[in-house]
């Protein structure tokens, strides 16, 4: 093959393409004997993005499933060039741009029949957009329009011009909440009264059934006085039936997508369920975790999650926790860094229920009294330690072997104690059993589970946790050697490794391992104190840890396989 850099590059596409067509079992082994000098690559290439894929549902990553945008229009997608300014728009002279997004320009305006300044927000793709750029244009006009209050951005007009849409809105004059950020964090008392109406409005909001789900910096404006103005509600959803006094519904109807498979909203601002697109469902706790992350802004001068490119972010909002503010800035406020963290909860029910909710734990910072952040902390803790992590997803590719895994090492460890049983005492044949044929399965287990599919990076890392642990069994042969104790002696030990092996899985994987860890560790007990039962006591345990798990994550990769 050419060693021409594009050409290899356009000949992984192709191979990619290829994988991606629809084949439910790529046959990896065929490609890479067809493709030896790309072999490496293309394992590596589809590992990362079935990771993508795996972490944010579909949408992220996989070429021709619907890639998602970030909120930035596609490559090669045309858009209209920047004109010369002042000219004129209907009733409107554009004075100067102030600021373009994914949807629309925004120009500081002269309304000539009012005599005003306006912020005039134009469709960006003018003539050469979608009708679904139009409905999404228009419906941002919608939303906004429905809210009466006084720190949200008013609507004073919506209409066409040359058949290109177009609304205005009150001017404000001053830069956005970014642009302040830009300069270094902002004092904790003045971020908390800049915050505090921001919340109000966004309250206001769900009261009328619109979630905003685009919170971030750049869309609060200030005003020459330091006020705070929430706009661009390009993203907002509103639910089918109007809400009552209560609020926005708990389960709203889900709007239709805009973008196919798309996640919508930046990346470091966005909430972990916004970020696992389909998999999860919004609600208001969306954006009082954006409020959070903005206020860990106002608290450090940057988002909670920084990356590389916005792949990188989303998994790191999925799947990491934002280093505390005071990490960052040293002198951030430790009572507002509560606060920033507890609306920055990965799981919706641990942040804080509502938007006033936020603002009321604001004001009570402001006038020095005790938050409601701090008297939750140990409760959140708790609850999160036995909550499956973004990982989990990964043993639905183990199900099947968990489940043969337990019968061999139910297998294993009835023949054990039977060899036990009879009189063996040559610690030769025990090492023989535990080690190559332990070993055997391992390496045949592993096999399997390569041949179903590229392995992750996660799964290698359970993977060497088992391997510790083999190691660790076939250890304990050669201390009771040293030791000059009978074989088998030191067999209750095997129950404390096991324990150790599933409370690394409940970190990484899922808070549901800790009660088998618990359970092998104390069934080293009975394994000490009745000897002659004691290996088949652990089979029967340990296979009951893999094979209950992996009966469940087996059917639902069935389930999910019946629905695809």
């Amino acid at each position: 093959m050419s060693d021409d850099p594009q050409q290899r590059d356009l000949r992984l596409a192709e191979l990619l393409d290829r994988l991606l067509a629809g084949e439910a079992d790529p046959d990896f082994d065929r490609l890479a004997e067809q493709n030896p000098e790309l072999a490496g690559e293309l394992r590596g290439l589809w590992a990362t993005m079935q990771l993508a894929d795996m972490a944010v549902g579909p949408g992220i990553g996989l070429p021709g499933r619907d890639a998602a945008r970030l909120q930035s229009p596609e490559e090669g997608e045309a858009s209209p060039p920047a004109a010369s300014l002042p000219r004129m728009w209907g009733d409107y002279e554009l004075l100067e741009e102030l600021g373009r997004g994914g949807m629309g320009v925004v120009y500081r305006a002269r309304q000539r029949s009012l005599g005003r300044l306006v912020a005039l927000k134009v469709i960006l793709r003018g003539e050469w957009a979608s009708e679904e750029d139009r409905a999404r244009f228009l419906a941002e006009a919608s939303a906004a329009a429905q809210l009466s209050h006084p720190h949200v951005v008013p609507i004073h007009e919506v209409g066409e011009h040359e058949g290109q849409p177009y609304f205005s809105m009150q001017y404000v004059e001053g830069p956005t909440l970014a642009d302040r950020l830009a300069i270094g964090p902002l004092p904790g008392r003045e971020a908390a009264e800049l915050l505090v109406p921001i919340c109000r409005a966004i309250a206001a909001a769900h009261a009328r059934g619109i979630l905003h789900r685009d919170l971030k910096p750049s869309n609060i404006l200030l005003d020459t006085e330091g006020r705070g103005f929430v706009t661009d509600f390009g993203l907002a959803k509103r639910s089918s039936g109007a809400p009552g006094a209560g609020g926005v519904p708990e389960s709203l109807a889900p709007a239709p997508r805009t973008l196919t498979g798309a996640i919508l909203g930046t990346p470091g601002y966005m909430a972990p369920e916004q970020a696992a697109g389909e998999r999860g469902r919004l609600g208001p706790a969306t954006d009082v975790y954006a409020l959070g992350a903005i206020l860990y802004a106002m608290l450090t001068g940057r988002a909670p999650f920084q990356a590389a490119s916005p792949i990188d972010t989303v998994l790191m909002v999925l799947e990491q926790d934002p280093p505390p503010p005071r990490l960052l800035n040293p002198r951030a406020d430790p009572e507002l860094e509560l606060i920033a963290l507890k609306a920055l909860q990965k799981p919706t029910d641990l942040r804080y229920e509502s938007a006033v909710d936020l603002a009321e734990d604001l004001e009570r910072y402001l006038r020095h009294e005790p938050i409601s952040a701090r008297s939750s902390q140990f409760s959140q803790v708790l609850s999160r330690a036995f909550r499956p992590t973004h990982h989990v997803a990964v043993l639905e590719n183990w199900g099947l072997l968990w489940m043969w895994h337990a019968v061999v090492l139910l297998l294993l460890c009835v023949v054990t104690n039977s060899l036990q049983w009879q009189g063996v005492t040559d610690r030769s044949v025990y090492v023989l059993l535990w080690t190559a044929g332990l070993g055997t399965w391992a390496g045949i287990f592993w096999e399997l589970r390569r041949r179903a599919g590229p392995v992750t990076f996660v799964e290698r890392q359970i993977a060497h946790i088992w391997a510790a642990s083999m190691a660790c069994s076939a250890g304990l042969f050669a201390v009771e050697w040293l030791l000059k104790l009978p074989p088998l002696t030191l067999s209750p030990v095997l129950a404390l490794i096991a324990g150790g092996v599933f409370t690394a899985k409940a970190g990484i994987l899922s808070g549901e391992f800790y009660v088998p860890a618990g359970l092998l560790f104390l069934t080293s007990v009975p394994m000490a104190l009745a000897p002659q039962w004691g290996i088949t006591l652990f089979g029967v345990v340990g296979g009951a840890a893999f094979l209950i798990p992996g009966w469940k994550f087996h059917r639902l990769r069935r389930r999910r396989s019946s629905a695809g």
